[in-house]
């Protein structure tokens, strides 16, 4: 072992500084990590990977002109983009070859579960960038894996594809190391300069490598070394504990409304209790969760503990903390349908045969991600009870977005025309100064319904102005006398 890492010490000795870097993958994590890597002085250049398919190819030309693919508002992104495309220190390029030239590859690749139940992780795509990689890996190169996976996925599957691949050796002819990213859409640049970068490479001298990538990208984060499998189960764990966080808040929301109390009040209560020791870090309620990390995160992290083969000692017959979190997170879009079916009963209706104008396909508010969107299955269970559903977004992109529905519109008066319900999904900013009085004039119904999934309406407002309100979690104003 210690002949191994001294001959990979020496491969890097002689190779020096990381001046050229790959980043594989153009998305919400592979594009702003790419323009800060093009931004470090003593960067030479950095290459875009991204495969010239049908529904992404576009990103080429549009990364090579400078100009972001992401719809979503993304402060400093297209500023930076240009910048580092003028200065000829970033390109984007389908030709994997060009691997051969970097000092340092990073992969940041989707890893989507198939079916959540057999806890097996669809890796086609990572494997095939991985594979890419593989073939044109040199000496000394440093291969860094971002995308969340499985505990024991770095030093297992990732190494072995490598391996195969290059024909070299991981810790003795490559370096190869994990460090998850930690971004949410709507301030990708922010996060990956602030947040601290957990780096975990297979042996000190690839952990080392990936701290002097990562390192100058940061601001005022820290770089925070360990393991490669320690950093698996950071990434898991942590987006582990925000889903579970959701569910508790969720939980409450819906024993709230079952006792006739805001939920709100409470929260605003519960977070008012401050001190030395004292954390209260209780998050939002709202119609679910979306995005491609925390409806899978758990899964991996529950799939780790198989993978990595311990023997776990835990209550007999109890489902894990996790797993159930995650149910109650899945469970809020039927709740949506549920308070949706009681407003249209208060207003004499019932789903079949009803208009729901669904505001919001994007997963988060202000953006344009809409992977895993709540959404999808409050229309999909609204369209089998016979239900007629007009989507609304302001911000997905029909044209350009693969998670866009059918038939979604950016008009608002032609889905709200006609429509017996309103329904909000999304805390979009467009939302907010919606005036209950147009919205039920355009709608044309006398009491039509308003559900709202994300705490953007009011109350008061829209009950005064003759529509039958629900809420998540407003059980004060769920019961409210019609008018």
């Amino acid at each position: 072992m210690q002949t191994m890492t001294e001959n990979l010490a020496t491969l890097i000795q002689k190779r020096g500084p990381i001046r050229r870097i790959g980043v594989i993958g153009m998305g919400y994590v592979g594009i702003p990590a790419a323009a800060l890597f093009a931004d470090v002085a003593g960067v030479e250049h950095v290459y875009g990977f991204q495969r010239d398919s049908a529904s992404s190819g576009y990103k080429i030309a549009m990364l090579n002109r400078g100009e972001s693919p992401l719809k979503g508002e993304e402060p400093g992104l297209p500023e930076l983009l240009g910048k580092v495309v003028g200065a000829g220190k970033f390109s984007c390029t389908s030709d994997f070859a060009k691997v051969a030239e970097c000092d340092a590859v990073t992969l940041a690749i989707q890893t989507p579960f198939a079916d959540k139940k057999d806890l097996l992780p669809d890796f086609t795509p990572l494997v095939e960038g991985l594979r890419n990689v593989g073939r044109h890996l040199t000496p000394g190169t440093l291969v860094v894996l971002e995308s969340t996976i499985t505990p024991g996925t770095t030093a297992g599957m990732a190494r072995e594809i490598l391996e195969a691949e290059s024909g070299l050796v991981a810790g003795k002819d490559f370096c190869l190391a994990h460090a998850p990213e930690r971004v949410m859409v709507g301030r990708l640049l922010r996060n990956i300069r602030e947040h601290d970068r957990i780096v975990g490479g297979i042996d000190e001298v690839s952990t080392r490598r990936a701290v002097e990538l990562y390192a100058p990208v940061l601001s005022t984060g820290e770089v925070i070394p360990m393991t490669a499998t320690a950093a698996e189960v950071t990434k898991t764990a942590e987006n582990t504990f925000r889903d579970l966080q959701i569910a508790a808040v969720n939980q409450l929301a819906l024993y709230c409304e079952a006792m006739g109390i805001n939920v709100y009040d409470v929260r605003a209560g519960v977070a008012s209790l401050e001190g030395e020791g004292i954390t209260r870090a209780i998050l939002w309620p709202g119609a679910g969760v979306g995005g491609h990390c925390l409806t899978k995160d758990t899964y991996h992290l529950e799939r780790g503990v198989q993978v990595l083969g311990g023997e776990l000692d835990f209550p007999a017959g109890r489902e894990s903390l996790y797993t159930l979190a995650r149910g109650i997170n899945d469970f809020m879009p039927e709740h949506m349908v549920h308070l949706t079916e009681s407003a249209l009963a208060q207003a004499g209706k019932c789903l079949a045969g009803s208009k729901i104008a669904l505001l919001g396909w994007a997963f988060i508010n202000d953006s344009d991600d809409a992977r895993n969107t709540p959404a999808e299955p409050f229309r999909d269970a609204a369209l089998a009870a016979g239900a007629e559903v007009a989507v609304h977004d302001p911000w997905v992109d029909p044209a350009t977005s693969p998670d866009a529905p059918p038939g979604l519109s950016r008009d608002l008066e032609d889905v709200f025309a006609g429509a017996d319900a309103v329904v909000v999904f999304a805390g979009h900013k467009e939302y907010r100064g919606l005036v209950p009085e147009q919205v039920k004039e355009v709608s044309g119904s006398p009491h039509p319904a308003v559900v709202d999934g994300r705490n953007v309406v009011d109350p008061d407002a829209w009950i005064a102005a003759g529509f039958a309100y629900r809420g998540i979690g407003r059980g004060d104003k769920n019961g409210h006398t019609p008018q």
